[in-house]
């Protein structure tokens, strides 16, 4: 019984058009899924004194008929209603696959060739780190890279972190996330 097993496994690994699709992912460096985020990540003001450098990011395996990319950090435990999105990155080319540390500079110098940063919930474009309340349970910061059907969004530097959201939720081949967590006395 063994060995047919064997050859149909084989047989379907080796025909045309079928395979294991791999698996869309991000990392960070310095960020480890569900782990806390360092002082160099957290935002340096209202009250909180971080570096706020962006965390490098890798991505691997994204979908072959990906033409662009786009980036997010929101917390969703934000005391707002409506959380808190902490970057926003889109249109960035199809053959990155990492944003450097200082990619998230709000003048955009650090980014990508012809990607286009949109306003945060701090009012400006580009990173701004966590600083959740004192004495909140650790919030959540989710990274996520999108993988995208279209080479460029239809969208100005002035478009919301909502509105960015649903251009990327109708144009999204795959996305990958992970979550940091953060908190302060």
């Amino acid at each position: 019984m063994r060995p047919t097993w064997s050859i149909v496994l084989l047989a379907i690994a080796l025909l045309p058009g079928i395979g294991v699709a791999a698996d869309f992912q991000l990392t960070s460096p310095t960020i480890k899924h569900k782990g806390t985020i360092g002082k160099a990540h957290v935002f340096n003001g209202f009250g909180c004194s971080g570096d706020n450098e962006y965390p490098e990011l890798r991505w691997t395996d994204a979908p072959k008929d990906t033409k662009s990319f786009a980036v997010t950090v929101y917390d969703p435990d934000a005391p707002t209603g409506s959380g808190w999105w902490h970057w926003i990155i889109f249109n960035i080319p199809p053959d990155v696959t990492a944003l450097a540390a200082d990619a998230g500079k709000p003048d955009g110098s650090g980014a990508p060739p012809f990607s286009m940063q949109s306003m945060t919930d701090f009012g400006q474009p580009g990173y701004g780190g966590p600083c959740p309340p004192p004495g909140h349970k650790p919030h959540r910061y989710i990274f996520t890279v999108f993988a995208l059907k279209v080479d460029r969004l239809p969208l100005k530097p002035e478009a919301s972190g909502a509105m960015v959201g649903y251009y990327l939720n109708q144009n999204a081949l795959a996305k990958a996330s992970f979550t940091g967590l953060y908190s302060r006395k």
